[in-house]
């Protein structure tokens, strides 16, 4: 751990609000002193804060964390700015100054806002300040939202080429069985990154106060080991974690980032978590892309669903349903449709030589079987 320098670390609600019963202000001061200490070690931090709408909550005077879409959209801009007073109070003790981030999944959608959003998170890094990065839930809709703060913390793992992404929870770590029904339950203290077994071991272990569970931390493990990131899943209770980590001490599940690392580009495609649009594609393209990964060809494609345009993200099944791939489409639907299961020759004499031959070039596509955790789920 003392070799890596970057690392991201995600904060659960739990954690920072005892309990749900407001922010815990001794809680986050210990959070800030652990980081800044790490900070004079040399290690870059990254905080993925939760705990807005809690906050917002307690200011609001709710028991009780609400359904409605609209009501969490106001607890969290109540909280979001009670949040990051409490962090940059305590970061300002220690002469380092917070930079606050919010985040929507377009903002990692869209290719630009992705480029000038690890631009902005570089910089302040190079500065000397410590991002502390939330999703936008006060303006977020469900369409957009990733869901839960450990998949943003494992796709800005992603953003930033992150060495170590640390989940801190209620829980120990991941275990075999869910402990609170099962006793005799063990730890698993090393495990492999994107390894399937771990999602059936995960179950539906969570918090009352978040929006996570531990399935959704073992998800995040699998989609930052696509930048060779490795994770750590342990329980936020443990006094001084953060510097006991640093120090080697083997606490929590330890996830081995052993996934290839891919490309930028392909991280960025990888990363997405809803397409506009379905390709269906023959046997023969299937196993074409599952062994060569190359570009995919009209003459491959059985069907297109969905109204997406070219440049848009689509997601390619075989015969029998399952995800092969995903990438950029070159044509929006209705000229794909035009072209389906037609070789490039019939294609130049029907429509004349085109730029993009192709449906989804190479370089645009990313196999999921091997390169998305869980198929990209």
């Amino acid at each position: 751990m003392n070799q890596a320098r970057r690392w991201v670390v995600k904060i659960g609600s739990s954690l920072l609000t005892n309990g749900g019963q407001g922010l815990d202000h001794g809680a986050i001061h210990a959070w800030v002193r652990q980081c800044l200490a790490l900070r004079q070690k040399g290690v870059e931090i990254v905080l993925v804060s939760s705990g807005a709408v809690a906050a917002g909550m307690e200011r609001l005077g709710w028991k009780s964390r609400p359904t409605a879409l609209n009501q969490l959209q106001a607890a969290a801009s109540v909280g979001q700015a009670a949040l990051i007073q409490v962090y940059e109070e305590w970061l300002r003790e220690g002469g380092v100054h917070g930079g606050q981030v919010l985040l929507t999944h377009e903002d990692l959608r869209d290719r630009r806002r992705y480029l000038n959003a690890s631009a902005t998170l570089r910089t302040l890094l190079e500065m000397g300040v410590i991002p502390i990065i939330n999703e936008n839930d006060a303006v977020a809709s469900e369409e957009i939202r990733f869901g839960d703060n450990d998949t943003l913390a494992a796709l800005v793992s992603n953003l930033l080429e992150a060495d170590l992404l640390v989940i801190l929870t209620d829980q120990t770590g991941l275990y075999d069985a869910d402990p609170r029904q099962h006793p005799d339950a063990r730890l698993l203290s090393e495990v492999t990154a994107g390894d399937p077994a771990l999602e059936r071991m995960a179950g539906g272990v969570g918090s009352h106060v978040g929006s996570g569970g531990m399935i959704t931390k073992v998800r995040a493990a699998a989609r930052a080991a696509r930048s060779g990131t490795a994770t750590i899943v342990a329980s936020g209770h443990e006094p001084d974690l953060l510097l006991r980590l640093h120090r080697g001490e083997a606490l929590g599940t330890y996830f081995h980032p052993r996934l290839a690392r891919l490309a930028a580009r392909k991280r960025w495609l990888a990363g997405q978590l809803r397409a506009t649009g379905t390709l269906h594609l023959d046997a023969g393209a299937a196993q074409v892309l599952r062994k060569k990964g190359s570009s995919l060809l009209p003459v491959g494609v059985t069907a297109a669903e969905g109204s997406f345009q070219r440049g848009d993200l689509v997601v390619c099944l075989d015969p029998e349903g399952r995800e092969v791939a995903r990438g950029l489409v070159n044509l929006d639907a209705q000229m794909v449709r035009q072209r389906i299961g037609k070789s490039s020759k019939v294609i130049a004499e029907e429509f004349g030589e085109v730029e993009d031959p192709e449906l989804i070039h190479r370089d645009n596509l990313v196999l999921s079987e091997t390169e998305i955790p869980g198929g990209g789920a």
